[in-house]
């Protein structure tokens, strides 16, 4: 009998107006006397939400600081900066409110509040997880405003080493957030663009999860489904800021794809993951733009797996079936054929085909990516040949 493991997800509050529950769900995470460290997605400054969600929160318990110096994904510097100031502000819970980088930001201070060892020694790599203190470890409610990444569900988070350029992933079994809140209206007023590369992220998990070649029928069939959500709302909710219908699936697609990549990931993220770090690129649109490039080089090794799920989806049961619906839904929703569209060229070609293969969420590739297989999905991704 095969084995695998399912980690369980936060306790999650989803749906229309579910953001009304926050400061009662902070204070039973916090503590009645506890005291609460806001981590705040920077570009929600002009809109009024870290207001909103701080008087919110301030109905049941104290926000003893803000926290929001930080772009893109989080440096070393600014979670040891954030993690110093909830120690002084003996904070006792972190609520994380923004898109995959702010969620992923407030669950890596909420890690550090404990550690004396350097973030680097926590690396997703065997047992590192281990070397951690458990003690002191804040509890994590995380408030998404965009609808892709599922940091909301994951107990890891990614970290930019400025130093080298690369992107690293954390983990530790207690950065799961304790509560989720999934609110629709808090997603509405993005730019359709980064709607498209959220939701095209939530479609990148779920599909290299399916993929993957590994036994775990659980998030295989959390992976199925989410991928049918994304095929049915992701261009309403691009196209009609407004459809809370929508926005709503999407979100639970997002929850789905990071709870199924329990089971693994591949190319798609192998590739992004220095692309980003070094062109900082949308991680979403990136994915986005090699997601058929990879699916075209996996093709031998999935083909009956993509036939069951053209069918599952109403397509004809058929890989290019599915390779078109792919093609379409990005032509669809503005997402560029090719990685010039991003502003990404092949100057560092040579670097990139290098860390690709050592990037965590290779291992898990249907088919094995080392270099050269790298340098031909990245060359077909700057030139357009799917």
């Amino acid at each position: 009998m095969n084995r695998y493991e399912l980690a369980a997800t936060p306790h999650i509050t989803a749906g229309v107006g579910a953001r009304e529950a926050l400061g009662a769900l902070a204070a039973s995470t916090a503590g009645t006397k506890g005291k609460v460290l806001l981590v705040a997605d920077p570009g929600l400054a002009a809109t009024g939400m870290v207001e909103e969600v701080r008087a919110a929160i301030e109905k049941s318990l104290p926000v003893a600081a803000v926290f929001r110096e930080f772009a893109g994904d989080p440096t070393i510097g600014q979670t040891d900066a954030a993690a110093r100031l909830a120690r002084e502000a003996q904070a006792s819970a972190v609520v994380a409110l923004g898109g995959g980088s702010a969620l992923d930001a407030g669950k890596l201070i909420a890690f550090m509040v404990a550690q004396s060892r350097p973030i680097w020694d926590f690396e997703d790599i065997g047992d590192w997880w281990t070397r951690a203190s458990t003690n002191g470890i804040a509890p994590i409610v995380a408030v998404p405003t965009t609808a892709g990444t599922g940091s909301e569900v994951g107990r890891a988070g990614v970290v930019t080493n400025a130093a080298t350029h690369t992107k690293k992933i954390i983990f530790h079994p207690q950065m799961m957030p304790k509560v989720t809140i999934c609110d629709p209206q808090l997603t509405v007023g993005m730019p359709a663009i980064i709607t498209a590369g959220t939701g095209m992220d939530a479609f990148a998990h779920c599909l290299e999860a399916y993929c993957a070649p590994s036994y775990h029928p659980l998030g295989e069939g959390i992976a199925v489904e989410g991928t049918r959500l994304v095929r049915e709302n992701l261009a309403r909710a691009v196209t009609q800021d407004d459809d809370l219908v929508a926005r709503s699936h999407m979100m639970s697609a997002a929850l789905m794809g990071a709870t199924a990549f329990q089971k693994g990931l591949g190319a798609i993220h192998a590739l992004s993951h220095p692309v980003g770090a070094l062109y900082d690129t949308h991680h979403g649109l990136t994915n986005a733009v090699f997601l058929p490039y990879v699916l075209v080089f996996n093709r031998e090794a999935i083909e009956e797996k993509i036939k069951r799920l053209a069918a599952y989806l109403g397509l004809r049961s058929s890989f290019r079936a599915f390779l078109d619906f792919v093609l379409e839904l990005r032509a669809e929703i503005g997402v560029p054929h090719t990685l010039a569209g991003l502003g990404v060229g092949d100057e560092k070609i040579d670097l990139i085909v290098a860390m690709a293969p050592d990037d965590p969420t290779a291992a898990s590739n249907p088919v094995r990516l080392d270099r050269r297989a790298a340098r031909t999905i990245f060359r077909r991704a700057l030139e357009g040949r799917v």
